[in-house]
């Protein structure tokens, strides 16, 4: 395997180390900050500055592609440069593109599933949705062997709610019927291997956890855990939120994961967020 990753970031960081050893030089990963280029040029991984360079070497040289690169300014930033190139890749034996949940929209609570109907409520949603039906336009056209990967809410070491609870900043927003799922980092990075190792190229998969829960009741349960006092209730139309923030709470629903289940045969690591916070408790804390 020659693995190619355009965006180098916490997901993405993650699978590489779940891929852990693999031959030097067997994973090119880019990046905007020539700084992060000599970072992990120091750790063992090829590094490429993108946007700026050429890459058709690269991909040329891959035989997997992830994309994990968001949308910039609605447009994905890879076709933007790249298209032609991955249209002629007929190389290429895996490309994964890392989109969101975000593009199925508000179910009120109901339950979505890898078939639903997507239906965007806000603008990164409906870029995500432009940028898979992209990518799928390249698969049906020339083959382009793309799976698309629709991550839930994303947390893991150095990303999850015990700082803010500890520092006093956790909030318990309270919506009348609001629940989000999630996923630990971990189990994206197992679900990609997967999917590496059983290629079906033009599909979806949901990543996500087996319980889609409020978050008022995750903030609660970190208390719980640290032993600290829960942080009060606060209502939804009174609480001080971003318009970043508060358009999270635009969208409610439930997100099956069992496609990945049982095409995948994944067995999820956390397959809830008491088994995922509990375990990044421990690892804090040497255990």
């Amino acid at each position: 395997m020659n693995l190619l990753i355009f965006g180098m970031g916490y997901t993405s960081s993650a699978l590489v180390e779940a891929m852990q050893p693999m031959p030097p030089g067997a994973i090119t990963a880019t990046t905007r900050s020539a700084d992060k280029a000599e970072r992990l040029r120091d750790a063992g991984i090829v590094a490429r500055l993108f946007p700026g360079s050429d890459l058709s070497d690269a991909i040329a040289a891959a035989s997997h592609v992830l994309i994990s690169a968001g949308p910039d300014e609605g447009r994905d930033p890879v076709l933007a440069h790249l298209r032609d190139t991955f249209a002629e890749a007929d190389h290429l034996e895996w490309v994964g593109y890392l989109s969101t949940t975000g593009v199925y929209g508000d179910h009120g609570g109901g339950w979505v599933t890898e078939d639903t109907p997507l239906t965007p409520s806000t603008d990164r949603g409906r870029a995500r949705v432009a940028a898979e039906g992209e990518w799928m336009d390249l698969h049906g056209k020339n083959g382009l062997p793309i799976h698309i990967f629709r991550l839930a809410g994303i947390y893991g070491p150095g990303r999850g709610p015990f700082a803010k609870v500890r520092n006093g900043t956790a909030r318990r927003i309270i919506k009348q019927g609001q629940v989000f799922s999630r996923t630990h980092v971990d189990d994206i990075a197992q679900v990609l291997i997967a999917s590496m190792q059983r290629p079906n190229p033009g599909a979806a998969y949901n990543v996500c956890d087996d319980d889609p829960a409020p978050p008022q009741d995750v903030i609660a349960h970190a208390a719980d855990l640290l032993g600290l006092p829960i942080p009060p209730a606060i209502p939804f139309d009174e609480a001080d939120m971003s318009p970043m923030g508060r358009s999270f709470y635009a969208e409610s629903k439930r997100v099956s994961n069992a496609r990945i289940k049982k095409e995948l045969r994944v067995q999820l690591l956390h397959p809830d967020y008491r088994s995922g916070l509990a375990q990044l408790l421990s690892a804090e804390q040497g255990g």
